[in-house]
């Protein structure tokens, strides 16, 4: 489990590809610290068990569904990823609770600067629509942000100077795809709504009507 707060900044050092996966060598010098090959590391909100950890490197390898459903099958050496170490018991909880299980693509349309803030433009698919709601959390290539605008086919959230320093968000561009999380709060919200009444055959305690008193819409 990941927080969504990005730890560090790297770069692709090498790909090699492996049967329909790839082998990538990670240039990292925090994530590294206190990482032991078996442990998680997100790479651009994938998670990614960590191999042939060293000081200032590691490798992951990436499955073909990997590949296909996140950006990480267009990486190239040189391409930067944002890091992130899997959460342990004392961590603070900065963002919030990042599976770093990609559902989707979406595409970054642009960004607009406002006195050293900035907005960004997502375009998302239509399978990512119902999990997206005013002021709720997604996960953006690994980064928690918060939805400030929300339209019909993208959204918009606000990016403070921090996080544009220290993320690949900089280095995007009109087109490029992202990956893309929904909240897991949202995904059980929803099959609780779509299984309805319990294994015991009790109705569901989780109605409609309760989730719009508690301010879900």
């Amino acid at each position: 489990m990941f927080t969504g707060i990005i730890e560090e900044l790297g770069r692709v050092r090498s790909l090699e590809r492996r049967g329909e996966g790839v082998r990538m060598t990670v240039e990292a010098r925090v994530v590294t610290e206190g990482t032991r090959e078996g442990d998680s590391i997100a790479v651009n909100g994938v998670c990614l068990t960590a191999l042939d950890v060293r000081a200032k490197t590691f490798s992951a390898d990436g499955s073909r569904e990997t590949l296909q459903r996140s950006t990480l099958g267009a990486l190239r050496a040189g391409s930067a990823v944002n890091l992130e170490r899997a959460v342990t018991p004392s961590t603070r909880l900065g963002g919030h609770i990042v599976q770093g299980h990609v559902d989707a693509r979406g595409r970054y349309l642009s960004a607009a600067e406002h006195g050293g803030s900035w907005t960004v433009r997502i375009a998302y698919p239509p399978e990512m629509a119902r999990y997206l709601v005013f002021k709720g959390s997604v996960a953006v290539e690994g980064i928690s942000l918060t939805v400030a605008a929300l339209a019909g086919d993208y959204f918009e959230i606000a990016v403070i100077p921090k996080t544009w320093a220290v993320t690949n968000l900089s280095a995007l561009r009109h087109g490029d795809p992202v990956n893309l999380e929904a909240d897991i709060i949202a995904k059980y919200v929803e099959r609780i709504l779509a299984v309805g009444p319990t294994a015991s055959g009790g109705a569901s305690s989780i109605t409609p009507e309760r989730l719009s008193e508690l301010g879900y819409r």
